[in-house]
This record gives structure tokens, sequence and C-alpha cells, in this order.
């Protein structure tokens, strides 16, 4: 047993070194193949808020584990346990268990099950490296990860399909509400097309279907640079004066082989609440000899009704394997 974990650890590090782009294969025999990926993200920020100073801040800081058992006639059993350490880093005391589920996998159908992201949370296009809107209108105001999901996966050529849905999980400790969720992509070549469905139901209330979301997405690839846009709407079916919409519009260009600068701007417009703005530029350089070791840098302008904001500056360095 000693040997077998000396010559695990002697692979993943192997591996690391040798810029694998998407895991570490840390042991791999007889079918079963056991990966680690790294997502880990240091930035100095001084945030918009004026009671707020400079401070060294943690995004993702993620590990993931993730199984794989080849089962023979193109079926395979596969699961994934995440461990994020952002918020024990920030000194806040929290779980640091992000994903753990199981599930199998034929052809090019998945179905997996337990805590993890939701089919909507697909839909958000990158283009912030920190949203002080949000990502998506499910991120402003929907749910995109959940701790009791049952999530189905399909790709077909150029189009990928992912339905989900949280069990109400009454009367357990995971309990957090129902919800489905669709979500819906086409590779249609230079453009890429998105749509999202989400319906909510508040467990502290007992209606049914208490918030409906829907977001459509498009990414244009115009050669010298990359479009994206995408449109989100949520009705609140409790009250007539919450409702919400999200709107973001974003550009990336390539200044050089490793270097890339996006701009965009996005608004979220809440009925009842503060509306939030924000405009943002950000480069990011990948080294010519690990691209997966990044230098990046994000300034934002920032607006929201009723407060006293600053600019929003960050810097810092992203290792992913």
């Amino acid at each position: 047993m000693k040997k077998l974990i000396l010559a695990s650890a002697i692979a993943a590090i192997a591996a690391i070194a040798a810029n694998t782009a998407t895991a570490a294969t840390v042991y791999e025999n007889k079918g079963l193949t056991y990966k680690i990926k790294g997502d880990w993200q240091v930035q100095l920020r001084d945030n918009a808020s004026k009671t707020k100073d400079t401070e060294v801040e943690f995004d993702d800081l993620e590990i993931k584990n993730t199984i794989t058992y080849d089962l023979g006639n193109d079926l395979q059993a596969f699961g994934q346990v995440d461990f994020g350490f952002k918020n024990e880093a920030e000194g806040k005391n929290t779980e640091n268990l992000e994903e753990a589920y199981l599930g199998l996998k034929a052809h090019n159908v998945s179905v997996a099950v337990g805590k993890m992201d939701k089919a909507i949370d697909d839909f958000a296009i990158e283009g912030m490296i920190e949203e002080y809107t949000a990502e998506s209108i499910f991120d402003a105001t929907g749910s995109t990860d959940g701790d009791d999901v049952i999530r189905v996966d399909a790709e077909f050529d150029n189009v990928t399909l992912a339905l989900s849905h949280e069990l109400e999980a009454d009367g357990e400790g995971s309990d957090d509400g129902e919800s489905t969720e669709l979500f819906v992509s086409a590779d249609l070549g230079v453009v890429t097309l998105g749509a999202g469905y989400q319906t909510l139901e508040n467990t502290n209330t007992g209606d049914e279907e208490d918030k409906d979301l829907w977001g459509v997405s498009a990414q244009f690839d115009a050669g010298f640079a990359e479009f994206v846009v995408d449109y989100g709407e949520a009705e609140n079916n409790l009250s007539a004066n919450s409702d919400e919409e999200f709107f973001h519009i974003g550009a990336s260009f390539k200044a050089s082989a490793t270097t890339k600068i996006t701009i965009g701007h996005s608004e979220l417009e809440r009925d009842g609440a503060s509306d939030k703005e924000q405009t943002y530029a950000n480069v990011v350089y990948k080294f010519p000899a690990q691209k997966n070791v990044r230098l990046f840098a994000e300034i934002s302008d920032v607006d929201e009704d009723g407060q006293d904001l600053d600019m929003d500056v960050l810097a810092g360095i992203r290792i992913k394997f």
C-alpha cells in the first residue's frame, strides 16, 4: 500500500510538471483512472467599497478528485469530490466540501446524483474576473448549485443539453428548496447560442414555482475578436414588485499569442431593490512555457443606487492543472 501511495504521488508530480492541460493522472490501471485537478488564484484587490482597505483575496483554491471506472461496452462509472479552501483562507469558518457526486455514463449521456452544480451553471459566460453585478441572471437571483441534485447531460455533435432537479429534501439537513433547470447550447461554427431556464420553489412558503428565470446568450468569433452577449429575466410569482433583469455584453481581443484583453459592461435591474452596473476591462497573460500559469489585472467602474463607491482594482496570479 505504501508503495502504491508513493508511486501515485510521483505520477502526479510528473504529470503536473509535464503541463497536463486538464488534470494530473495519479493512477491508471485495469480500467480505473484517478485524476486530480487544481484551480488556485491569489490576488491583491482594492474593491469598490470605501470602507474596506486593500487585501489579499483568494479565489477558488479548489482541488478536484475524479474517479472513473471503465465498465466495458462504452459504459463508465464516475465520481468526483471537490474541496475549496477560499473561505477558510480568508478567515471564514465554513465547510470545505464543494461537490460530491457519483454517476454513470453511456455513450454520450451521463446521469449523476449528489452535491454539484446545476444545469444552468453552464449558462454563465466568463468575462469579468470579479463580478460586482453577477455572472448571469441565474447567478444573480437564482440557485446554481445544490446538495440533493439529480443531473443528466447529453452531447450530440454540436448540441449540448443539461437537465437537473434538486429534491425538496423536506425535514433533512440539506433542505434548501426544490428547483428544476434546463440548459441547451448549440455550436454553429463562428456563433454559439445558449438558453437556460429555472423554476424555484421556496420551502419557507410551501408554494410551487415561487420564481421563474430564463436567459439567452450568444458568442460570436469574428477572428480578430470574440463578442459575447447574454440577457435574462427573473419573475417572482409571490411579489409583483421584485422582478429582475440582467444584461451583459463583452469583447475579447488577443493582443499577442500570450495576452488577451477583455472589456465589457453588465447591468442588474431589480424592482424594489437598488440597481447595479459594472463596466470592466481586464488583461490576462499566459506564460508561453506553461499556459496554465497566468498573470491578470482588472479595473471596474461600478455603480449601485444609494452607494458611494470607488473603482474596483485587482491584480494577481492563477495556476491550473
